[in-house]
C-alpha cells in the first residue's frame, strides 16, 4: 500500500517479499532475508517505509549509513538494530546498504506465546538505529549460529511444531541480545559517561536559565530530545550507570535544586516549587518528603 505522501506501508510479510522481489515466504509471519539476494532498486532512496510488524537486522560488516529520523547509523563495526511495528524508517541511501541479514517476524506469531506478552520488555526494539547493538567476533558467532538455526527451520516443512521451535529460537535472540545489550553498557562506559556529564549540564542549564518558569518541571521527552537519544535507550544507560531510569534522574537533580534554594534562600516553600516548575506546591511538597523523609519546612529547619 502506497499513500499519497511517500510512505510505504507494507502491512504484511508477503507484501514484503513481494516488494523486495523474493519468492513467496515459507512461512506466512516470519521471513529471513538475505540482503545478497535484494536488489537496492527496490526502494526509493530516502523512502518513508512503515513495518506492521518486527525487524531484527543482523549485520556483519557495513560500509554506508543507514538513516533514521534526521540521524544516520555507520554500521562499519557490524552489530544488531531493531525495529518495532509502526516506526516510521528511510531506505537506504546508498547501495552498500543492503549488507547482511534480516528476520521479519508478525505479532500474530508470537501472540499466543508469552513472548507476545514480554517483547514489550526488551526495550531495544524502542532504540533509535543509532543505539545499535556492536557484537564482538565471539558474539558475531552466537547471533549467526542463531540465524542460521533459524534459517535451518524456516527451510524445513512446516508441521504442527514449527511456530514453537521458531517463537523459542526468537525468544533465544532476544535473550542474547539483552545480554550484549548489557555488556555494551558497561564496555562503553566512557561514552556513557560523558552523556551523562552532558545530561547534569543540560539540567543545569534548564533552571539556570528559568526555563522551568516558562516551561515547567523538565521532561524524560525534552531531555532525550536534547540529547538526540531515544528515550528508552537513555533511561537504560542511566540505569546501569546510576541505578536510575531517567525520571528518577531528573527528580533526584530537582530535590538537589530544592535542598540548594532551602537552605540558602528565605523564598517560601510555594515560591520554591514555582521557580521548579511545580504546577502545585502539594505536589513539590509529596516528592520532596518521598525523596528525603522531611517535609520541605522539616528540611529548611534542620539548618536553623
Amino acid at each position: 500500500m502506497r499513500s499519497q505522501s511517500n510512505i510505504n506501508h507494507i502491512e504484511s510479510i508477503s507484501q514484503l517479499v513481494r516488494e523486495l522481489g523474493l519468492p513467496a515466504p515459507l512461512h506466512p509471519l516470519i521471513t529471513l532475508v538475505d540482503y545478497n539476494n535484494v536488489s537496492a532498486e527496490m526502494f526509493p532512496k530516502g523512502q518513508k517505509i512503515i513495518l506492521d510488524f518486527y525487524k531484527i537486522s543482523f549485520k556483519h560488516t557495513f560500509k554506508g549509513q543507514t538513516k533514521y529520523g534526521q540521524g544516520y547509523y555507520d554500521f562499519e563495526e557490524g552489530g544488531l538494530a531493531f525495529l518495532k511495528p509502526k516506526q516510521v524508517v528511510f531506505a537506504p541511501e546508498e547501495a552498500d546498504s543492503y549488507v547482511g541479514f534480516a528476520l521479519y517476524f508478525h505479532q500474530d506469531l508470537i501472540r499466543n506465546y508469552q513472548l507476545g506478552n514480554s517483547i514489550t520488555q526488551y526495550g531495544f526494539f524502542s532504540y533509535n538505529v543509532n543505539e545499535a547493538l556492536f557484537l564482538s567476533a565471539k558474539e558475531k558467532e552466537i547471533i549467526t549460529n542463531l540465524f542460521n538455526s533459524i534459517a535451518n527451520e524456516l527451510n524445513n516443512n512446516i508441521d504442527s511444531f514449527s511456530q514453537d521451535v521458531l517463537v523459542s529460537q526468537i525468544e533465544l535472540l532476544l535473550n542474547y541480545s539483552n545480554r550484549f545489550y548489557n555488556r555494551q553498557f558497561v564496555t562503553r562506559k566512557a561514552v556513557n559517561h560523558d552523556i551523562v556529564t552532558s545530561l547534569d549540564k543540560l539540567l543545569n542549564s534548564y533552571f539556570e536559565e528559568e526555563n522551568s518558569l516558562k516551561s515547567g518541571l523538565p521532561s524524560v521527552k525534552y531531555i532525550s530530545t536534547q540529547l538526540k537519544l531515544s528515550q528508552r535507550y537513555l533511561s537504560d544507560m542511566l540505569r546501569s550507570l546510576t541505578g536510575l531510569n531517567t525520571q528518577q534522574y531528573i527528580q533526584n537533580t530537582i530535590i538537589e535544586k530544592a535542598k540548594e534554594k532551602l537552605s540558602t534562600t528565605d523564598l517560601s516553600v510555594s515560591e520554591i516549587a514555582y521557580e521548579l516548575g511545580f504546577e502545585h506546591s502539594q505536589s513539590f511538597s509529596k516528592l520532596f518528603k518521598a525523596k528525603t523523609q522531611f517535609s520541605p519546612l522539616e528540611y529548611r529547619q534542620s539548618f536553623n
